[in-house]
């Protein structure tokens, strides 16, 4: 796949003191100063996965892909541009704020930014977290992935799948319609909420380690309103998670043990038990906004024996596990 994986964000806010507890005490990542105007966050050996830009609007500024060669960029401005689609290309100052060699930036229909980019800088020193924890899954599964609120996916959707071929991994429409893209390995580096808003609903980062989400779970919950779901486990990906209330008021996912999939194999499909085998209460909601209605549906999974396969039957995560010592 030319698009290979979700590679940055960037977060609209004016809240950088806030920005820099939560990400770097909570999330474990590492702050950099980028000049009192700008906050980023490294996860790894990238210079930096996650920018905050001292700007009014709390909200998602632009999502970064990476793709896999440098003509690829201009493979997609061509094809996007032939469908009417407006695109930049980056200028040198842009890629230099960005620590990419090369990229171009565009729009999709519901006018979230989003940049295509080539050859990230990587970093002379070691990451260096901000809390003590094993890292973060990246490498070449990106930093995570991205969920956006949808108005309409029949919009939506063709846009990212057709024309720039993100492939659906799976999609469930009870209790609303929820679609799955992968990119690589990871089961999903980006989706869509169709709750018929529009904006940012949340980002994933995943651990190597449960205990570090478990130890951050502890740091969230000395925090009042800081735990937007309780500790849970997902349906379709097998991650095991909770959901922070981040300072700009959308979610950030902390998980472990996420599926890998094959993607030249895999086949989409509806997935039919709700978002969750257990666990995820959603605190910010009331019960007639939704609460009693996922719950229900996770009890119902739990009545019918729904849940993720035996450690056994998923070799990907045992053979990870291996590798780190912990099998």
């Amino acid at each position: 796949m030319a698009i290979c994986a979700l590679g940055y964000l960037g977060v609209r806010s004016d809240r950088l003191d806030d920005w820099s507890d939560f990400a770097g005490r909570l999330l474990g990542m590492q702050t950099i100063d980028r000049g009192g105007k700008a906050l980023a966050f490294r996860m790894d050996d990238r210079v930096q996965r996650l920018l905050v830009s001292d700007e009014p609007g709390e909200t998602l500024a632009f999502l970064g892909f990476e793709v896999s060669d440098a003509a690829d960029l201009q493979h997609y401005a061509g094809r996007l541009d032939a469908a009417g689609v407006e695109v930049h290309a980056g200028t040198g100052a842009l890629a230099d704020r960005r620590f990419v060699r090369d990229m171009i930036w565009f729009h999709d229909p519901m006018g979230n930014r989003v940049e295509l980019f080539h050859a990230p800088m990587i970093a002379d020193d070691p990451f260096v977290p901000g809390r003590p924890i094993d890292g973060f899954l990246t490498g070449p599964l990106g930093m995570g992935h991205a969920v956006l609120h949808v108005q309409d996916i029949e919009v939506m959707m063709p846009f990212y799948r057709d024309h720039l071929d993100f492939r659906v991994s799976d999609f469930g429409l009870k209790p609303y319609g929820l679609y799955f893209f992968h990119l690589n390995a990871r089961h999903h580096s980006f989706a869509m909420v169709g709750s018929g808003q529009q904006g940012f609903h949340h980002f994933m980062v995943e651990f190597r380690n449960l205990d570090d989400v478990g130890q951050g779970f502890d740091l969230a919950q000395q925090e009042e309103g800081r735990v937007a779901y309780t500790l849970g486990r997902h349906t379709n990906d097998y991650m095991t998670s909770y959901y922070a209330n981040s300072p700009s008021g959308f979610f950030v996912e902390n998980g472990w043990g996420g599926r890998q999939i094959e993607p030249e194999t895999w086949v989409p499909h509806e997935t039919h038990d709700g978002p969750s085998f257990w666990g995820h209460e959603r605190l910010y909601l009331s019960e007639e906004g939704g609460r009693k209605r996922l719950r229900d549906m996770r009890l119902d999974a739990a009545a019918r024996g729904r849940r993720a396969p035996p450690l056994v039957e998923c070799p990907w995560l045992y053979d990870a596990l291996l590798r780190e010592g912990r099998g």
